[in-house]
């Protein structure tokens, strides 16, 4: 019985250990798999997660913004320390103001919009506007078709990508007009996937989708007929000879993405867009950064930049997260089974010595009863002493 009443002991506090062990992580992975379909909850949990193991992990990468002159995701980065109520030096938020007022100055955003509206490639607001101004009035995508086109019937090498996105940019344009501007996400979303292609930004997956996508809504063939027999001085005829070679029923997928980069451009900026572009492998990492950056805004960038892609999504299996569940209810069961295992043996240990304890009593009983038979006047001299 000692030696089952130990078992049980000792199998009370090993589970007991296990399970004080064992929860936190369960507690976690339970969370994290109920907001896996959640990128705002999502991120919060990981970033909570990452900040209590690395306290200084925003005041790093707020320096390392500043180093690489990126005082927007300084910002961000801010911005999402203020709001989880974590201080920082002052001197550290002293240089981002500086950072971002001098970025902002105005002659920087003159020079950025022009440098945009020239060659069409954007880094920021400043220079994404003046990139969508040109896809706008029409010529920026209209020189990408040109260029592609040319290179398509010289049989040179082509980027596909962009020449679909800049077909796709001239539909996007002409619904933008009708539309009064409606369609304007779409059509700033189309301008950022096409300038994050050409300056290296597009993540691997992303580019083999949308590359698949634009062989989609091109007609090749049409496109380096129309182009060899049209002239990027006559506009009107060029956009006619494009507008026969895209397929607009084909670009439903494609119009889609644009308008989640659209809206996540909105909200966190055209370096939001870029980085979501960067870490995004489809179009689902695209929808979800949209949902984050709606509810995140300017928080965004950092979130991305620390996060990378668990911002958007478990990039650890859901099975890893279950199996600590599992374990932990597995660890419960065997602390319950333990603890009932150790009270049936203290039950039955004091049964058993209620039960010894009685059968003394009447062992003791009986051995008197049969000494007063033995000498029965003894006894009672015994009792008339008495």
């Amino acid at each position: 019985m000692r030696l089952k009443l130990g078992i049980a002991k000792a199998g009370i506090a090993l589970c007991a250990v296990a399970l004080v062990l064992a929860l936190p992580h369960a507690r976690r992975s339970a969370a994290l798999l109920a907001a896996q379909d959640d990128p705002a909850q999502l991120s919060e949990l990981q970033i909570g997660s990452a900040l209590q193991q690395d306290p200084g992990l925003i005041e790093r990468h707020i320096s390392d913004a500043l180093d690489a002159k990126d005082a927007d995701l300084a910002s961000s980065l801010v911005e999402l320390a203020a709001t989880r109520n974590i201080k920082l030096p002052e001197d550290l938020i002293a240089k981002v103001r500086e950072a971002i007022a001098a970025e902002q100055s105005a002659v920087n955003i003159a020079t950025r919009f022009a440098t945009g509206l020239v060659t069409g490639q954007a880094d920021d607001v400043a220079s994404l506007s003046g990139t969508v101004a040109g896809d706008l009035l029409v010529f920026g995508d209209i020189r990408d078709v040109v260029r592609e086109g040319k290179n398509l019937a010289t049989g040179a090498d082509i980027d596909r990508v962009v020449l679909g996105l800049a077909a796709a940019g001239i539909a996007a344009t002409a619904a933008t007009y009708v539309t009064i501007g409606g369609a304007a996400p779409v059509r700033a979303g189309l301008t950022l996937v096409k300038d994050a292609r050409k300056v290296g930004r597009l993540s691997e997956g992303l580019a083999k989708w949308t590359g698949r996508s634009a062989r989609e809504v091109v007609d090749a063939p049409a496109l380096q007929r129309a182009v060899a027999g049209s002239s990027i001085s006559r506009p009107a005829e060029m956009l006619t000879a494009v507008k026969a070679a895209f397929r607009a029923e084909k670009a439903g997928g494609l119009m889609r993405l644009a308008k989640d980069v659209g809206r996540v451009g909105e909200k966190a900026g055209a370096r939001g867009a870029f980085d979501t572009l960067k870490i995004a492998e489809g179009p689902k990492d695209v929808a979800r950064a949209a949902r984050l950056a709606e509810s995140k805004g300017g928080q965004t960038r950092a979130f991305l930049k620390i996060l990378g892609r668990g911002a958007l999504l478990l990039t650890t299996g859901a099975w890893n997260f279950a199996w600590w569940i599992f374990g932990a209810l597995m660890t419960l069961f065997g602390l319950v089974t333990s603890l009932k295992a150790g009270v049936e043996r203290l039950t039955q240990a004091a049964i058993d010595r209620g039960k010894a304890r009685r059968a003394k009593r009447l062992m003791a009983e009986a051995k008197r009863a049969q000494r007063a038979q033995v000498n029965p006047s003894a006894v009672a001299s015994a009792l008339s002493v008495s």
